[in-house]
């Protein structure tokens, strides 16, 4: 618990003042987060969870597009929540919780989700891996969890990837250079995945499946 006090601390003083020109500078460099919409088939009356939503972006993008399905979302920090709430009003139910331990039902009344988005969230995370089990506890039979995340820019030459790596860490973001054997490993007991790899590995898009039982 205390572990998740210090993030939550750290998050909100990360963002304080950052979550105001949040998406105005986030679209150069979090590439990906519209291909991940643009896969998603959402059917009317689905529940849409993100995990760690910040400033409500994705979740305003995909009520934009699929306005029939319920959205909830959640963060760690009390300062993106602000600025989401202001975004989404009531299209979506948002609520303060730890990507790691959730309750669903607890939060906003629901057991399970059709969606479930981690969106450049994991980099964040330090128990990335334990995050990504979370979210598979939380999907409904035949759910799917979209993941994009950083990759390991392995295709760019390598003076950018020094640069990305040491502006990434002014905010405290690694990335997660196994993303694709975690997804992988998921798939293997309970479900199927299919991964790709964006702008020469720049980000990492991942889709696991559910079993339906």
């Amino acid at each position: 618990m205390n572990g998740t006090i210090e993030h939550s601390q750290l998050m909100d003083e990360t963002y304080r003042y950052q979550r105001l020109i949040y998406d105005l500078t986030r679209k150069y460099y979090l590439l990906g987060r519209d291909h991940l919409i643009d896969e998603m088939n959402i059917q009317p009356g689905a529940r849409v969870l993100e995990v760690a939503c910040g400033t409500g972006r994705n979740l305003a993008m995909i009520h934009k597009r699929y306005p029939e399905a319920k959205i909830y979302g959640f963060d760690i920090s009390d300062q993106m929540l602000t600025t989401a709430r202001t975004k989404l009003g009531r299209n979506a139910v948002l609520a303060k919780g730890d990507a790691c331990r959730f309750d669903p039902r607890a939060m906003f009344g629901v057991e399970s989700f059709d969606h479930i988005v981690l969106s450049y969230s994991l980099s964040m995370i330090p128990d990335w891996k334990g995050a990504l089990t979370e979210a598979t506890r939380h999907l409904a039979p035949g759910g799917q969890l979209h993941v994009v995340d950083f990759g390991d820019s392995a295709g760019l030459p390598r003076w950018f990837q020094r640069a990305l790596l040491g502006w990434l860490a002014r905010f405290h973001v690694a990335p997660r250079t196994t993303l694709e054997t975690a997804l992988r490993e998921l798939a293997q007991n309970d479900g199927k995945v299919t991964l790709r790899r964006l702008y020469r590995n720049y980000a990492v898009y991942g889709c696991f499946t559910s079993e339906s039982r």
